[in-house]
């Protein structure tokens, strides 16, 4: 049985890899090529590329009783839905697929109808109506594998990621996810089946459905591999890996071949896009490493992720960036060192549900930082309840990662004379060994990336970073 479990290899493929009949043909591709190897492959897929957002906006349209708008999203989707289908499979896999989609587009199409008239729309609603892009999408390409001769099953994602009720960022259940998976999925991956699963959506114990944030497919990918106890789990999307910083901001960015969980969930946290934050939890907790790959490119080696990384010359591994961040500053005369002060203040943070990024203390202030939202207002007038309160907006985070900062002398020195030109507003080392953040403002922001990166990758370690594919684009 270990052998077996050792053979299942959880692959998650992203929206970009899904978005129409030729990228599905590359990832069954791909997918075959694991097969090939003597895996068994459990596919985890995302919406077709931009599916979610069309949703959210024929369900904003539904919500603002403009039903002819909404209806009208979704007959585009319908279309696309259908050709990408017809191009995959044909005779009597198209006439019951195509059935099929037209009956959850109907079924659709009657809930935006019922929004507009209520002119309501609930998270309860919003989580029905943008679970049907991962619905879709895993259903067409559960036929189109089999309509290629790979032995494939569909397996509605519902059944077996089970969560609280919690609408639009569900938390799940892992014991009961673990069971599901047992039962529904694993008899199959077993037998030599390959699974298809949509990712982001569950359903709670009583069947409803909810989904686990944007995002969200990564962390099924993951709630999937450590249910089953594969033996890897891949992230399929379209870079080639966890890069140095964000190639679209330098393009000398490098490949980075191995990181530590540690490194890569804080990476993924504060702000680089690869990885959903949540990721690398379940893959922690069965020690299963992960893939980075890229669809695109599959004999790219990506990146790998592992409990302990191997050491590492250079100081940082990556450099990532949190944009629209406000800072909030609590002033408030003699009162910080007062019993209970702090609790107070974050108290009002927990009543609503908003997650700080950076906490400051001074003798009589506090500075946090949070996503901008539009609670912003309730928070602050809470807050002006304890003390003297303001807020200023378009802030972004600048993280830097690596192995062990703290131990190294003269780093924080090397960093603020590289940023030297960039007013820096809130700082951040000690908290951790591995990380170093600090504010700027957001329009500041990629220029003091770029001089990080020229600062600390000069001389990047070749058995860290992919300097080879650095020397080709030079050529």
């Amino acid at each position: 049985m270990s052998q077996l479990l050792e053979q299942l290899v959880v692959m998650k493929f992203g929206g970009t890899s899904v978005e129409d009949a030729v990228a599905i043909n590359r990832t069954a591709g791909i997918v075959a090529g694991r097969r090939d190897k003597g895996l068994t492959p459990v596919v985890v897929v995302s919406a077709m590329s931009k599916v979610t957002d069309q949703l959210l906006a024929a369900a904003a349209a539904a919500a603002r009783a403009d039903r002819t708008g909404a209806l009208a999203i979704t007959a585009r989707l319908r279309n696309r839905h259908l050709e990408t289908a017809a191009a995959l499979v044909a005779d009597e896999t198209m006439a019951e697929l195509g059935a099929w989609i037209d009956a959850e587009f109907t079924s659709l199409d009657e809930v935006l109808r019922g929004l507009a008239a209520v002119g309501e729309l609930t998270l309860r609603i919003s989580d029905m109506i943008v679970s049907v892009g991962e619905r879709l999408s895993s259903k067409i390409i559960a036929h189109a594998f089999a309509f290629r001769g790979l032995d494939a099953v569909h397996v509605d994602s519902r059944t077996c990621i089970i969560t609280d009720n919690q609408h639009g960022k569900a938390i799940p259940l892992d014991a009961q996810i673990e069971a599901r998976l047992k039962e529904h999925v694993l008899p199959h991956a077993l037998a030599g089946r390959i699974c298809v699963m949509g990712g982001f959506i569950g359903s709670t114990e009583a069947g409803v459905t909810t989904t686990l944030g944007r995002g969200g497919s990564d962390f099924t990918g993951a709630l999937v591999g450590g249910g089953i106890d594969a033996g890897a789990i891949e992230i399929w999307t379209d870079v080639n890996g966890i890069m140095t910083t964000d190639p679209r901001i330098c393009p000398n960015a490098l490949r980075v071949k191995t990181i530590s969980f540690e490194e890569a969930a804080e990476l993924a946290y504060f702000g680089a896009k690869v990885l959903h934050p949540a990721t690398i939890l379940p893959a922690v907790k069965k020690n299963i490493p992960v893939l980075v790959l890229n669809s695109r490119n599959p004999e790219n080696e990506g990146t790998r992720i592992i409990s302990l990384a191997p050491h590492c010359e250079s100081p940082f591994k990556s450099i990532a960036v949190k944009r629209r961040l406000t800072i909030i500053d609590v002033v408030a005369s003699r009162m910080l060192m007062s019993h209970g002060y702090l609790k107070a203040i974050f108290e009002v943070f927990d009543k609503h549900k908003c997650p700080v990024d950076m906490v400051s203390t001074s003798e009589v202030s506090v500075s946090l930082t949070v996503d901008s939202n539009e609670k912003l207002p309730e928070i602050a007038a809470d807050l002006s309840a304890l003390a003297d309160v303001k807020y200023e907006g378009q802030k972004a985070l600048i993280c830097m990662v690596g192995e062990n900062i703290r131990g190294q002398n003269g780093i924080a020195a090397r960093v603020f004379q590289a940023v030297r030109h960039v007013n820096v507003r809130m700082i951040s080392q000690g908290a951790s060994e591995i990380n170093m953040s600090f504010m700027v403002e957001e329009s500041e922001a990629e220029e003091a990336i770029r001089s990080l990166h020229n600062e600390f990758f000069a001389n990047p370690d070749p058995e860290i970073f992919d300097i080879e594919a650095l020397k080709e684009s030079v050529r």
